[in-house]
């Protein structure tokens, strides 16, 4: 992926429309940027809580997101590994895959991916980044609804076949996250404008039945 992973040199966000002429900037993993991972902030089955206040900064609440379905692939190798589930590991992971992740992947195909493809630069190379992340997407989209079929009876045991093709799902998924948070979400921070946040950060919060989040109107934290 060339350009991507390529050494880009950082510049500010633009909050005018003049969004061409910009040099590359490194794109280093993030630091500090939504919830962090730590023993406090895990819930009882390892999925971190997001406030809804952070939809305010959306970019952050999509690391966050990716925080959360990191934390459910550790699940799903945790469950391949004993062969069986707890009830309450089963039903977050489902809950997840099935209900949280499809809006998710909304935010990104439906106004993330168009956004980026608006401002990134011919050099950035944003469409073969998009195209491998739509064809992840995809997988996702057929493979999800097996692994929560397998996971609706996995507190009466998991025959090895089911737990080999938990762990490929973790597996692939981990592999995606590394793609959207060392690259995509690096791209959003760089090239989006003030303007282009907060038209995601509408989109976001009226796709999950609010008005305004708490706290709605806060500035991205800078990398």
């Amino acid at each position: 992926m060339g350009a991507c992973v390529a050494r880009l040199r950082e510049r500010p966000r633009r909050t005018g429309d003049d969004h061409r002429r910009k040099p590359r900037a490194d794109l280093k993993p993030a630091k500090g940027h939504a919830v962090q991972e730590t023993d406090q902030t895990r819930g009882p089955l390892g999925l971190t809580p997001i406030d809804p206040a952070l939809l305010g900064r959306p970019i952050d609440y999509l690391h966050a997101v990716h925080l959360r379905e990191r934390e459910a692939c550790a699940i799903l190798d945790r469950i391949a590994d004993l062969g069986r589930a707890s009830a309450a590991e089963a039903t977050s992971v489902m809950a997840f895959l099935s209900d949280e992740l499809p809006v998710h992947l909304e935010d990104e195909e439906t106004d993330l991916f168009p956004l980026l493809q608006g401002r990134c630069t011919e050099e950035d190379e944003i469409d073969r980044l998009l195209e491998k992340l739509r064809s992840d997407h995809r997988h996702a989209d057929f493979d999800t609804p097996r692994v929560t079929a397998i996971l609706g009876n996995a507190t009466s045991g998991i025959e090895p076949a089911a737990c080999a093709e938990l762990r490929r799902y973790a597996d692939h998924a981990r592999r995606h996250l590394i793609l959207e948070n060392a690259i995509l979400l690096r791209f959003a921070r760089l090239r989006l404008t003030e303007q282009d946040s907060e038209m995601l950060r509408t989109a976001m919060t009226r796709r999950r039945g609010l008005d305004f989040p708490p706290g709605a109107r806060h500035a991205e934290r800078p990398s």
